[in-house]
């Protein structure tokens, strides 16, 4: 009994070093936003700043579009996550409720596209938007990103753990697929749901490389763009304000996922509960 507790203990220490490790950037940005750019430099690794203030995130709102860039960023980041709700929704049910010839073929092609990277998708893509003239403009960012894979699987999932009785019954009172997916399958999937728009909300918000290829005007930036323009290659002399950017951008997702995070982990750890 003493061994295992040992072992026990042993077990504890390292995924609290673990939990540290995993902290200690956000903590570090966070303290670093509140400092001086001389004590930044200075006093790298203290936590608690010696002279707190404010003037990074001043700086941050005077001199950029502050405004304009985070409407930009939640705008995108909206977007796309109603959309890939939308249609992760309707394909999810389509796959659970539809019989239709070569259905798990085409369903086990659809998520096949989970495994290709991005770097073999951006160039066609744009070349797209770049045909269509959505360069530098918000809609070449939104568009390319309708749809994902990932959220059909995992709402498709969820829905295979409904009772078939309940579908059953519907069925038999003629209740037609449209009403069905709203009354029945809908609310009951929701915490699927949910979970996968915040994951969708949260990727959207955080998103670089993408929209570093489509938007050129700073006025049409996103929050991860912005940090960037506070960051030279020679380590950037702007280091602070910069960690302020990284502050205002995690915010909002950190929120969201204090929120939801019991339903993102439930839908998560559910995802392989039925084929």
């Amino acid at each position: 009994m003493k061994i295992k507790m040992t072992s026990e203990y042993k077990w504890h220490i390292l995924l609290i070093l673990f939990v540290i490790v995993s902290l200690f950037p956000i903590v570090f940005a966070i303290s670093s936003s509140f400092k001086e750019l001389n004590e930044a430099y200075s006093n790298v690794f203290g936590i608690i700043p010696k002279n707190p203030t404010i003037n990074n995130y001043k700086e941050v709102i005077l001199r950029l579009p502050f405004y304009k860039i985070t409407e930009n960023t939640f705008f995108i980041a909206t977007t796309v996550t109603v959309f890939k709700v939308i249609t992760s929704v309707l394909a999810a049910y389509s796959f659970v409720y539809f019989d239709f010839k070569y259905k798990n073929i085409l369903y086990f092609i659809l998520i096949s596209t989970i495994f290709i990277p991005f770097t073999v998708t951006m160039i066609p893509n744009y070349l797209t938007v770049s045909k269509l003239g959505l360069n530098d403009k918000l809609l070449g960012v939104i568009l390319p990103q309708l749809s994902d894979a990932t959220g059909i699987f995992l709402i498709r999932q969820s829905m295979k753990t409904i009772p078939k009785a309940l579908i059953e019954v519907a069925e038999l009172e003629n209740v037609g697929h449209f009403k069905r997916m709203r009354d029945i399958v809908i609310p009951l999937a929701k915490p699927a749901i949910i979970s996968t728009g915040i994951m969708f909300f949260i990727n959207s918000w955080n998103e670089y490389v993408w929209p570093v290829l489509i938007l050129k005007s700073k006025e049409n930036f996103t929050l991860p763009l912005a940090l960037q323009l506070f960051i030279s290659s020679e380590g950037g002399t702007d280091f602070t304000i910069a960690m302020a950017v990284s502050v205002i951008t995690m915010i909002i997702p950190l929120i969201l996922y204090i929120i939801f995070q019991k339903y993102i982990i439930n839908t998560f750890t559910s995802s392989g509960i039925k084929g």
